[in-house]
Parts: structure tokens; C-alpha cells; sequence
């Protein structure tokens, strides 16, 4: 299994780095059963996150066409609504708009990335799966009409607004996309994605080399609907 976890500017860097991490050590458990690549819309080149100007290195360009999973990361900036100033802000001379998250996963819009994540969606043999902000992504690219998903408890709002159902769970399984919500949601995803395609016990060995355990249930659309508790 090949995993393709997409760089964008302004990315944030745990929402790549620990499915990254999770993904790599899945595939040392296995013998290299599993492969994970950092990547770009645009091809080889270092891309800037948006904490502290970290960068990261895209080795290739994303291509559907090679690849059994895309996992796109949401990005890192301050939280608000362009034109939005907070209180503390006010009158700030290095307030920019342009580091605002909602900007940033706007800008994603104006590259090829939408393109390619729709021809993604559209191969059968292609899982795509996003951390925090990678839901918003796809969504703004119109590409999560009626479909399971979830976010950032911040974003959920706007994931339903696009016309997503939007799902206030950690994990979302909706077949061929899963999601995470929060930015340290990216390990349990990591995790998940080792036990449903390789097994339990490689997630298993993993999970116990990250000294870390999964929390909450990983939503799917199966069985009785709850009645209000």
C-alpha cells in the first residue's frame, strides 16, 4: 500500500508528519508492505508550513494514477474569518490575513490539487483520507456532497455547509474516505489506516511503539440509529 500525504503552503506540519511517522513504521512492521511519500500538487519541491516558516520536502508530485491512498493535512495559522480582526489584534501593523486558515485552505482552490483529489474520488482503487483541515479541502473543492466526514471541531459548521454530513466523531470510516478531526487525530488515523489495511497486529506493534493508544470509537454508517440519550 502506497500512501501519498499531499504538502500544500501553509500545511501544518503535524497533520503530515505523524500519519507520516505512523505509516513508516507500519511498513518497517510489515517488510515494506506499506510505503508513504511526502508529495505536492506541483511536483519536487520544499514547501512551507504555516508554523514558524518550518519546511518540509515534497519528493514527488501527487499522482492518483500510482498511489492506493492520498491523505491530505489541514493547514496552521491563526483561526478566524477573513476580514476578521481579534480584539487582541486591533491595530496590530503585522496582522496579515493571508495567515489566516480559512486563507490558506482557500488558496489550495487556485492549484491543481482539486483537479487531482476529484480524480482521486472518482478511481474506485483509490482511498482518500484527510487530517483536521484536509476535510475542509476537499470540501471546498465540492468533492464531499453526502458523504461521511469529519474536522476540526471548529469546522464542522462549514463541512456541513458544503453539504457534507458532517459527523462530530475523532474517525470517520466512510469507505473509500476516511477522516480525522483534530490536528493530533492524525496518529489515530495513522493507526487506523495500518489495521484496516494490513491488520491489527501490525497497527498493534505500532501503536505500541508510539506508546500511544487510540481514543473514541471509529464512526461508520452501520447499525440502529441512536435514539436522543
Amino acid at each position: 500500500m502506497n500512501v501519498q500525504i499531499v504538502l500544500f503552503d501553509g500545511f501544518d506540519p503535524l497533520d503530515a508528519i505523524a500519519p507520516y511517522e505512523v505509516l513508516h513504521a507500519g511498513g518497517m512492521a510489515s517488510d515494506g508492505a506499506v510505503t508513504a511519500e511526502l508529495v505536492s500538487a506541483e511536483g519536487s519541491r520544499s514547501v512551507v508550513s504555516g508554523t514558524g516558516g518550518l519546511e518540509l520536502r515534497a519528493t514527488a508530485a501527487l499522482d492518483p494514477e500510482r498511489t492506493d491512498m492520498i491523505l491530505i493535512p489541514g493547514a496552521s495559522g491563526r483561526v478566524g474569518e477573513p476580514g476578521e480582526v481579534p480584539e487582541e489584534e486591533a491595530g496590530a501593523s503585522e496582522w496579515k490575513q493571508d495567515e489566516l486558515i480559512p486563507v490558506l485552505l482557500g488558496r489550495t482552490l487556485t492549484t491543481e490539487l482539486p483537479a487531482l483529489l476529484k480524480q482521486a474520488m472518482n478511481d474506485p482503487g483509490v482511498t482518500v483520507a484527510a487530517v483536521c483541515g484536509g476535510s475542509l479541502v476537499l470540501a471546498m473543492a465540492g468533492l464531499l456532497e453526502e458523504r461521511n466526514a469529519t474536522t476540526h471541531h471548529m469546522g464542522l459548521d462549514l463541512l456541513d455547509a458544503t453539504g457534507a454530513r458532517a459527523v462530530p466523531a475523532r474517525l470517520v470510516d466512510d469507505g473509500d474516505l476516511i477522516t480525522g478531526a483534530g490536528v493530533t487525530s492524525g496518529i489515530d488515523l495513522g493507526l487506523y489506516l495500518l489495521e484496516r489495511e494490513v491488520g491489527p497486529r501490525i497497527a498493534h506493534a505500532v501503536e505500541e511503539l508510539f506508546a500511544h493508544e487510540r481514543r473514541g470509537t471509529v464512526w461508520r454508517a452501520r447499525g440502529p440509529v441512536p435514539t436522543v440519550l
